[in-house]
């Protein structure tokens, strides 16, 4: 099972709890209703959305054991980046950006040598690429860094 559908099926789960704790304090706890009934919560998940359409603004990647950063926290040179890895280049530094990763830190989840990549984020009045980068996963994931990979947070996307 990838990564995508194990947060899916994560997310079913914590909805089910959620329905069922809710029923059973609306029952009063012996699981028979002795109040109004009342409504029961639903999750719908369609086709083209899953758990992961929730774009946490707090809190802790449970995949990763990262701090969450919204997309819009980011500075922006970070969305120009992600812009730039969305539509598939061109790159700020052809040959640097869009190469593999190694996660030699081990800070982000472990996976297979080639699952990440690697994208500088420009830092102005820098003379060089600077400490900032994104980190790509296959699974979709992004990552970013701004002291060179000596820490990370996921990115809400």
């Amino acid at each position: 099972m990838n990564s995508r559908n194990r947060r899916t099926l994560t997310g079913l789960l914590v909805a089910a709890v959620a329905a069922v704790a809710t029923w059973y304090a609306a029952s009063g706890g012996d699981g028979t209703t002795t109040t109004s009934p009342q409504p029961t919560p639903t999750v719908t998940v369609s086709p083209t959305s899953d758990a992961t359409d929730v774009v946490p603004t707090s809190g802790v990647d449970p995949d990763s054991g990262l701090a969450w950063i919204a997309e819009s926290d980011l500075p922006p040179e970070a969305l120009d980046t992600l812009k730039d890895i969305d539509n598939g280049g061109p790159y700020a530094y052809p040959g640097r950006d869009d190469t593999m990763f190694t996660n030699r830190e081990g800070l982000l989840p472990d996976h297979g040598r080639g699952y990440y990549r690697e994208y500088t984020v420009d830092t102005p009045g820098s003379d060089d690429r600077g400490a900032r980068r994104i980190i790509r996963g296959d699974g979709g994931e992004f990552y970013y860094t701004d002291d060179h990979y000596d820490s990370f947070r996921r990115i809400a996307r």
